[in-house]
């Protein structure tokens, strides 16, 4: 484990400047154990949010430092990856040559991860700068936007490096406080990308805010009354992705497919579709 980040969405701005409105993001990061960091277990206990983004990084070889954790804020943005871009110190300099001075300025560590994040708000914006940053996006925007950022990698790729290319994983997250977007992806004929799966149900079994929770004893001489237990369909809509199924009932989760996105828009629905892929993406790895 060489990091971990948080970001949750606050209200806090615009109750002190009058030119924000609606949510942004807070961010804390560290390169302590997340259970060994007294700052990161009080925040915990003592936040409350609808939107959070949490990532715990495994470094592909950049250096530990907390500007390279995850999650990457730009305005009311926020993005995070799983996996990694082969080759990027191949690509990097080809990458920074295509963004906005303001995106490339908002790179404020080294990793393959926040040029990404860079490319997608670049794109996502029309590289309109800072300002461009606080506006909302419809999801499809943003799915436009991250496909365009994800084809740039792979074109300079083929460009650069030829036949000695390599496969990407690249398993993608983006929010705006409102919007969810999420993308699963490997450029190889038969090989997956990493897991990542979505449930639009196991916040009732994770949920630990509401007396009578259901992992609760129900009944019994320790355990509450079962008209005091909170039903399912009072918990409300909510999405949650992660790379694993974080509660152990099977059920609640679904395997999101390989090369395919998951979009959440204000309505809170959620919709799974294949992303664009040309053939001529498929790369080999010749590391195996």
């Amino acid at each position: 484990m060489d990091g971990t980040g948080i970001a949750w969405y606050t209200s806090a701005q615009t109750d002190f400047l009058p030119e924000i409105t609606g949510l942004r993001p807070s961010l804390y990061k560290t390169t302590t154990l997340p259970l060994a960091d007294p700052n990161f277990k009080s925040i915990c206990f003592n936040t409350s949010t609808r939107v959070l983004f949490a990532h715990i990084r495994a470094t592909s070889g950049s250096q530990v430092v907390t500007t390279n954790n995850h999650p990457f804020v730009f305005g009311r943005h926020t993005f995070m990856h799983n996996g990694g871009v082969t080759d990027f110190t191949a690509i990097r300099r080809a990458i920074c040559d295509e963004l906005n001075l303001d995106a490339y300025g908002n790179i404020f560590g080294s990793t393959d991860s926040e040029h990404i994040a860079a490319l997608y708000i670049h794109y996502l914006t029309s590289g309109k700068g800072p300002d461009s940053w606080q506006q909302e996006y419809s999801v499809r925007e943003m799915a436009k936007a991250l496909h365009k950022a994800v084809a740039f990698v792979i074109k300079a790729q083929i460009q650069i490096l030829g036949d000695k290319r390599r496969p990407n994983s690249l398993n993608l997250a983006a929010t705006d406080g409102r919007r969810l977007l999420t993308y699963r992806f490997r450029n190889h004929k038969v090989e997956q990308p990493p897991s990542l799966y979505y449930s639009t149900t196991a916040g009732v079994t994770l949920n630990r805010k509401f007396e009578g929770h259901p992992d609760a004893d129900i009944g019994g001489t320790f355990g509450i009354a079962e008209e005091q237990v909170k039903k399912a369909e009072e918990h409300g809509k909510h999405v949650i992705v992660a790379s694993e199924p974080t509660t152990y009932k099977e059920e609640e989760w679904e395997l999101l497919p390989k090369n395919s996105c998951l979009m959440v828009e204000t309505d809170g629905k959620v919709v799974v579709e294949d992303v664009e892929y040309e053939e001529s993406w498929d790369a080999e790895d010749n590391t195996t």
